[in-house]
């Protein structure tokens, strides 16, 4: 796929992005709003989740990842540091050595028995701990609080012709790929359920959607 300078994707012209679903103003507003309530809410949590990041394993608190949003545009994802200092290179190894972790990866874009994950990430990912910092992604307009799964570069192209679509909204930290059933179900379904919620998008699906993400957070529901 060609990929322009700048970190973006030759899409549809950003005056039509976000075109589709008209009261815009106010789902930013929203955004905003929750946003800031929950990170001070959140904020004693920040911090004992640092330190025990900063005591468990040597290496930054936070992680950020490049991730396709509004526009086709990338963006630093922040997260806190689930993984090994070394991950990429570890990850490298592993898919070279291990045929089915590489058909698992290839499938999935992720290993049920990841190795790179530390024993505090491991904790993280299960309580979806570690995508609290991806409230100031919100705070800065990158993110909302429900939208599509925020993908990597590399998997744009299994979006196909649901790509542009994609690219319509801003990516969430919450969505129906988060109350569906997460890394349990396949990929091709994760697509489809992006194209579903941008297709028929509504504040009213929002909401729903941010009280949904509630019992399946604490059920943890295919985190991983």
């Amino acid at each position: 796929m060609y990929i322009e300078p700048k970190d973006s994707f030759r899409v549809a012209p950003l005056h039509q992005v976000e075109g589709s679903w008209s009261p815009q103003a106010l789902s930013r507003g929203l955004d905003i709003l929750i946003a800031s309530l929950a990170l001070l809410f959140f904020l004693p949590l920040f911090v004992v989740i640092a330190i025990a990041i900063k005591c468990t394993d040597p290496g930054p608190v936070f992680f950020r990842h490049r991730r396709v949003g509004l526009g086709g545009k990338t963006f630093g994802c922040w997260k806190f540091r689930s993984m090994v200092i070394d991950a990429e290179a570890r990850l490298e190894q592993i898919l070279c050595s291990d045929p089915e972790a590489a058909r698992e990866w290839a499938e999935h874009q992720k290993l049920t028995n990841d190795p790179r994950v530390t024993a505090l990430g491991n904790f993280l990912r299960r309580s979806s701990l570690d995508e609290l910092p991806q409230l100031f992604n919100v705070l800065m307009g990158e993110m909302s609080i429900v939208g599509p799964r925020p993908i990597v570069e590399n998997e744009a192209a299994r979006y196909g012709q649901h790509f542009a679509l994609y690219c319509l909204v801003r990516p969430g930290i919450t969505g129906l790929w988060q109350i569906s059933g997460r890394s349990d179900i396949r990929y091709f379904e994760r697509v489809l359920l992006d194209v579903r919620y941008v297709s028929s998008r509504s504040m009213m699906r929002d909401l729903k959607i941010i009280v949904l993400t509630v019992p399946s957070v604490l059920a943890a529901r295919g985190s991983r």
